[in-house]
């Protein structure tokens, strides 16, 4: 995985010290793919920013998404959405940041959300055995932000499918990343946290430590969270998805770390950005999966 030239990086407007490779790379993506769609140009701290969509035009137009449905639903859930539903969305990030998972999660799931049963057939083949129907794509999901027979913290799940199996109603629950590098301080350690791990069984004791700390803390309170939803709530299958691309290794190391945490593995599961795009190739030919992968994940065009 090579990296950008200091050259290419300044070219394009994205030449950000903090970046590490695969960030420099991702960066570079989305500039080069704003370019060719011939978007404007937004700022960081009043210089040009090649990653970011200008304001108010991204939000007015939705410039940040790939297809009329998508921008639909994102009209759905984020522009046109009652105050005090929960659902929490970065903004004006997720409108004019390029690079940000929120957009991610809904060029990636939006038209599933609109297509049930193209949604049936994708997650069928992702988790085989398992989901028979999809009944509903939703995004930005908690049960119960702060609610203390969860979590009682704000974690949510950035896309949540309910289906129907072959024991019952399930769930999937999914953490989305692009470029990010899991780098975020853990967040204050609670009580209820040790209790719902001691309560799904699946969780090596010795590993209580690492699961405490950044970088697995983040991916350990999303399954908690699915841990609480069936020990609370009347599902009869649930499971934690934490989905990356390939080449984001930050991710990929984090999750063979937590991986080795884990005496078993039935609530939980790692996809990648590349599985969910070949899934989707297998189950249709229309062009926004062709988008999704030109935008995110076609690195061959950095040369």
């Amino acid at each position: 995985m090579d990296a950008p030239t200091p050259d290419a990086l300044a070219a394009h407007h994205v030449r950000v010290k903090s970046d590490n490779v695969f960030q420099r790379r991702a960066r570079l993506m989305q500039a080069l793919w704003r370019e060719r769609q011939a978007l404007p140009i937004g700022l960081h701290r009043g210089a040009p920013l090649g990653s970011r969509l200008a304001m108010p035009w991204a939000e007015e137009t939705l410039g940040n998404y790939l297809t009329d449905t998508v921008r639909r639903v994102v009209r759905r859930e984020v522009v046109d959405a009652p105050p005090g539903q929960g659902q929490l969305y970065g903004r004006p990030r997720i409108f004019a940041d390029l690079l940000s998972s929120q957009p991610l999660c809904f060029n990636l799931f939006g038209e599933l959300a609109e297509d049930l049963p193209l949604a049936s057939r994708v997650f069928a083949r992702l988790m085989p055995g398992r989901v028979e129907r999809v009944e509903s794509v939703g995004f930005e999901y908690s049960p119960g932000r702060g609610d203390a027979r969860y979590t009682g913290d704000k974690s949510a799940f950035d896309v949540f499918v309910r289906f129907a199996g072959p024991t019952g109603p399930g769930f999937v629950g999914v953490e989305v990343k692009y470029h990010e590098a899991l780098g975020d301080a853990a967040a204050r350690h609670r009580p209820r946290y040790e209790a719902l791990a001691a309560a799904m069984g699946c969780f090596r004791a010795e590993s209580r430590d690492a699961l405490r700390a950044k970088p697995l803390q983040q991916i350990w309170r999303d399954h908690l969270l699915a841990g609480a939803m069936l020990e609370v709530d009347d599902w009869a299958d649930g499971c934690f998805v934490f989905l990356y691309p390939r080449e984001n290794t930050r991710c990929a190391k984090a999750v063979h770390a937590y991986r080795g945490c884990l005496r078993d593995e039935r609530t939980f599961a790692e996809w990648t950005l590349e599985d969910v795009v070949a899934a989707l190739r297998a189950e249709t030919d229309a062009r926004w999966v062709e988008a999704v992968w030109e935008r995110y994940l076609d690195f061959s065009r950095l040369g």
